[in-house]
């Protein structure tokens, strides 16, 4: 959930008229979405008004209900009583009001996607004048690609910093210590990092955003940053603003009230569905994958679940202060076919949020996923036939999940191939490995990328299907990062790893088959992913990688890539003077030291003999958990002083709050150090 291209592919860069084509292309997709909204929810405010009556037809008995006692008085109930005309009145204002908040949303996304195309080409602007300033320099060239340190042949390198010949091949990762426990940290930061004290409002206030907090007591809620948090609170401020504007707050129109919190939820759902879709235009709008937006899928998710119950309790009120006046039980109220309809999509969507917690996911994996598709589905059957003012969002949502599931997800983007088998040394691992053989990328995978036989890129994932393993994961989908490096242009094929560690359900099955087969069938279906972790890194003088477990299945081939870059032939991450003078430093935590053969000795020696900085501490079962902040002071004191450092970490949670905490520190102490954290859970 990019401006990534597959290898082989030219540079969408190097057409300028392709780039607006497309560009124009999403923009005046969402104007036509929007406006298409806007004008079937006005023409139903036309149809209300044209008919001086309610929509609601059980509110139309209400009211002639509760007027019984005076009927001797002519005229609609609106002329009777002016609290009627009130009502009617504030249940039109919202028809019109709320289709509006569609707009804002689309003029937001505008605004993200002019930032991400002017930085782009900025970007390709800077890098394609550096190339050229390169190749102008022979010996220039010559001298950047050479390795900015050596490795001694006692496995330390010259400047003081621990590599994995030290801490992998021959089992210390620090220098010698007594007493070391779990507490006790690998790397001691003996040299506290001496600040710049470059303060600046500016630092102060990045340094801010990048800090993430603890997790929320007792519920162990883990928090964003701070700068995802405040982007989250003014998109709930803004579905506030839209629910309580021009609201009476009073017990008799409580109903104009009830009513706005369903037209709030029914005008979130094509974003809902759009933030949740795998293949969406806001990737080559904004430069931000599903998986980057996932949080805000929750989010909206969550909100709209509180706006259903706000909905579904303020009719409840509704019928107790207008209808059981007049004689209607309660039995009777909720017979109604349309609060029936009402009921079934509340109880739906709220199934839907209790299925996707992080609690009942992790347990329960493969009943959430079966769960998730079937109450999808009975919603928006539900809200369709609940109220007709829902239908043309329902239609759009609907439109956006068949789109992403059937058309690109099971058909363009879903390819069967063979993999081999192999169990791994801690005998909880498997590695799923396959021959590729890279097709040319077909024109349209501009928009949404092609499948795997295009290529990939570090970072990407994709979803896999075994379906010999049982009937039941015929039709399961798993995410997994692939662990080895993207093909570079020109290359015919490819070999293509997949790490796997069994846990519970699908994994387990795997790695049972796996003790019978060394051969599977599977499906796949991506690649999916984001460029932002690459872009920052080869923009970087000082590239620091930090794996934490299978965190490496990200790390390792992010580290191909900016070794590869000075072979690329893409002008989009063509080398510059600067890049080819980069240091590149990864930071694997493993738990014990078996999980070193999930890459493998060959691969981290070939690594580092091609220029990487490879710091492999002790397993963290034997010596405790690493100082990671000590390490990352210590190489950012050594060799990002005054220098553009960006960093990468995946793994645990707790492993990345810890590095961009960090970072945060060293923003604040006036290095020029940014930070990306890449989760490798869904």
């Amino acid at each position: 959930m990019d401006e990534e291209q597959t290898p082989g592919a030219r540079t969408i860069c190097q057409y300028p008229s392709a780039i607006f084509n497309l560009l124009h292309f999403h923009l005046v997709f969402l104007c036509i979405t929007s406006l298409f909204i806007e004008v079937i929810s006005r023409c139903h405010v036309t149809l209300a008004i044209s008919i001086r009556a309610m929509e609601s037809q059980w509110l139309q008995d209400a009211i002639r209900l509760s007027l019984k006692a005076t009927d001797g008085e002519k005229g609609p109930p609106e002329q009777r009583d002016p609290r009627f005309r009130k009502l009617v009145e504030g249940i039109f204002f919202s028809r019109k009001f709320v289709p509006t908040y569609n707009l804002v949303v689309l003029g937001f996304v505008c605004l993200l996607s002019a930032i991400h195309w002017t930085k782009k080409a900025i970007r390709w602007r800077r890098r394609r004048a550096s190339r050229l300033r390169v190749l102008g320099d022979e010996i220039a060239f010559d001298n950047a690609i050479k390795p900015t340190f050596r490795i001694s042949d006692d496995g330390q390198d010259r400047d003081g910093i621990y590599s994995s010949n030290s801490s992998t091949m021959e089992g210390t990762a620090s220098p010698p210590r007594k007493h070391l426990d779990e507490e006790m940290p690998l790397l001691h930061n003996e040299q506290a990092l001496r600040p710049l004290h470059r303060w600046s409002v500016y630092g102060t206030a990045k340094a801010i955003l990048i800090y993430q907090p603890r997790p929320i007591p007792i519920v162990n809620k883990i928090l964003p940053s701070n700068g995802t948090s405040i982007v989250l609170s003014a998109f709930m401020a803004l579905n506030i603003f839209y629910i309580f504007f021009h609201i009476n707050l009073n017990i008799f129109e409580l109903f104009v009230l009830a009513d706005r919190f369903g037209m709030i939820f029914v005008a979130n759902l094509p974003l809902l569905y759009l933030l949740a879709a795998k293949n969406q235009p806001l990737k080559f709008l904004t430069g931000r994958s599903y998986e980057s937006l996932n949080i805000f899928h929750r989010r909206l998710g969550e909100l709209l679940c509180l706006a259903a119950l706000f909905h579904s309790t303020g009719m409840i009120v509704v019928w107790y202060t207008i209808i059981t006046p007049n004689g209607s039980g309660l039995t009777q109220f909720l017979l109604i076919k349309m609060v029936l309809l009402g009921i079934g999509a509340f109880i739906s969507y709220e199934l839907l949020y209790l299925t996707s917690l992080a609690s009942f996911r992790q347990r329960w994996y493969e009943l959430f996923l079966g769960l998730h598709a079937i109450l999808q589905a009975a919603a928006l059957v539900f809200i369709f036939f609940h109220h007709q003012t829902a239908r043309p969002y329902v239609g759009i949502a609907l439109g956006i999940f068949l789109l992403d599931r059937l058309i690109y997800r099971i058909g363009i983007k879903s390819t069967t191939i063979g993999a081999y088998t192999k169990i791994l040394e801690d005998e909880d691992t498997i590695r799923l490995s396959s021959t590729i053989f890279i097709q040319p990328e077909p024109r349209w995978a501009a928009l949404f990328g092609g499948s795997i036989l295009s290529g990939w890129k570090a970072t990407d994932h994709v979803f896999i299907t075994v379906p010999s393993l049982s009937s039941k994961h015929i039709t399961q989908a798993h995410p997994f990062t692939i662990a080895s490096k993207g093909p570079l242009g020109g290359e015919d094929e490819a070999r293509l790893d997949l790490l796997i560690r069994a846990q519970d359900g699908f994994s387990r099955d795997l790695l049972n088959a796996a003790r019978l087969h060394k051969h599977l069938s599977i499906r796949l279906d991506g690649p999916y992913g984001s460029s932002h972790a690459r872009t920052m890194l080869e923009e970087s003088d000082l590239a620091i990688v930090v794996a934490g477990g299978s965190g490496i299945a990200v790390g390792f081939p992010l580290i191909h890539h900016l070794l590869d870059i000075p072979r690329s032939t893409d002008m989009e991450i063509a080398p510059t003077y600067f890049l080819l003078r980069q240091k590149i430093v990864l930071i694997w935590v493993i738990h014990e030291e078996a999980h070193i053969s999930w890459v493998g000795r060959p691969a981290l020696a070939d690594a580092e003999n091609r220029g990487a900085e490879i710091i492999i501490p002790q397993a963290t079962e034997e010596i405790g958990r690493p100082d990671l902040r000590g390490m990352i002071c210590e190489i950012v004191e050594k060799f990002g002083n005054g220098k553009k450092t960006r960093v990468v970490a995946s793994g645990p949670d707790s492993m990345g709050r810890a590095v961009r905490n960090t970072c945060s520190g060293l923003v604040r102490d006036g290095r020029n150090v940014d930070v990306a954290i890449e989760k490798f859970g869904w």
